[in-house]
């Protein structure tokens, strides 16, 4: 469920015209509604019931500083992959303590800067990893809280770019290994072991995969705590999916209700970490751009647009099928067969295809499901502009990100000297 409906043929969000929001600020922007984002958030939260747990915000999928304010406000943890994510928490009031740390890359900065913060745990990716953090914690007189992210070879049955969870992707530690790997951890005074973490891919529509990962933690929980190891927290990632068109993934309900029944055998000493990003702020954001020209021809019709790939990337990084509405229905103008696309210069600058339109030049559409991976993955490809981002609640809005400005496009760059 979201907060963009029709009112007399005219789209909105929430309480805000969307063609009245385009006068004033301009096209294409980003538009987001509170009231979707927290209840989505909500729904996380409430559907994991008694059972303890930390819902633990996917800063990649949307990391504007009012979102994330937004959801600290609301209790919200946070899962960061970057120095520069976790600076974002702490600037929009988020809590380091309730904040996981994951990454295959983690500079020693970034482990520096973690560990200085107070950060809840980081997520080890390999045994690299392991001894430089050790060593930064023993420098700066820390102990660093660790979880091993283990690869469980689990298939997520998701897009190849977003599976994460199989041995040949790079992230976590191979399953066979994380047995000696936490041995080696528990001999580390620098070093305390805080759980198990994991994370399949992203964009999943079925609950097998989820549990298919979960049952091989749970073995590993068993064989560790055999050896004296033990285990206070399971990270399941996220990676829920969204409806973008046909998709029915299950309900955070449902796949919470099948989590918690698995962990029955182990009482409530298992605390639960889960990371949604997409489930909470995909289909909580529009992208709205204005049509330019209608270019019919053989065999294909063209709407283009002033928004592209620099803008919305999914479509062309992922194939990723996004659902195109008129801002304004109009009811007079035919439907035909379109394919919607931008003014960059590569014929991947496809937003959507042969998609049924009654559209006009000058007309708006709405690109649905574009709050996560749309902003985060903009660019200024062929100089482009950065594009505001606007957050609607109820029937006010905010701007909170501003559209760039030449001068602050061209600011970082100099000149050679004459």
């Amino acid at each position: 469920m979201d907060h963009f409906n029709y009112c007399d043929r005219e789209l909105y969000a929430e309480g805000v015209s969307l063609q009245e929001m385009a006068q004033s600020v301009g096209t294409p922007f980003y538009v987001y509604s509170r009231a979707t984002i927290e209840r989505h958030w909500h729904a996380f939260d409430q559907a994991f019931g008694r059972h303890p747990h930390q819902i633990c915000y996917a800063v990649k999928a949307n990391s504007n500083l009012a979102i994330l304010q937004l959801l600290a406000r609301l209790g919200s943890g946070f899962d960061i992959v970057s120095g520069g994510e976790l600076a974002r928490v702490l600037r929009a009031g988020g809590d380091a303590k309730k904040t996981i740390f994951s990454g295959v890359g983690k500079s020693s900065e970034e482990i520096a800067f973690a560990l200085e913060t107070g950060i809840h745990a980081l997520n080890i990716e390999s045994l690299s990893e392991l001894k430089r953090v050790a060593q930064i914690a023993a420098e700066h007189g820390k102990v660093a809280p660790v979880s091993f992210r283990v690869n469980p070879d689990v298939d997520a049955r998701t897009h190849p770019h977003i599976a994460t969870g199989l041995e040949e992707n790079k992230f976590g530690v191979p399953f066979k290994q994380a047995l000696e790997l936490y041995r080696q951890a528990a001999e580390l005074p620098a070093v305390k072991i805080t759980g198990i973490a994991c994370h399949i891919g992203s964009q999943i529509t079925q609950l097998e995969p989820h549990i298919d990962a979960l049952e091989r933690l749970l073995f590993l929980v068993r064989a560790l705590e055999a050896e004296g190891i033990k285990i206070d927290e399971l990270d399941l990632g996220g990676g829920l999916g969204i409806r973008y068109l046909d998709e029915t993934p299950p309900l955070p309900a449902q796949w919470a209700a099948a989590l918690v029944e698995r962990l029955k055998q182990f009482g409530e000493h298992l605390k639960l970490a889960v990371e949604p990003g997409r489930a909470i702020t995909g289909n909580a954001g529009l992208l709205v751009t204005k049509v330019e020209y209608l270019k019919p021809g053989s065999p294909k019709n063209f709407v283009i647009v002033d928004a592209s790939m620099a803008e919305l990337l999914r479509p062309m990084l992922y194939d990723a099928d996004h659902d195109i509405i008129p801002v304004i229905k109009q009811p007079d103008i035919a439907p035909q067969q379109w394919d919607v696309v931008g003014p960059v210069c590569e014929s991947t600058d496809t937003l959507g295809r042969s998609r049924e339109l009654s559209v006009a030049e000058g007309d708006l559409l709405a690109i649905r499901s574009a709050g996560a991976y749309g902003a985060v993955l903009g660019s200024n490809y062929n100089s482009r502009l950065m594009i505001p981002e606007i957050l609607v609640d109820g029937d006010r809005f905010h701007t909170i990100r501003h559209r760039q400005t030449l001068d602050q496009l061209l600011a970082p760059e100099s000149l050679l000297p004459e």
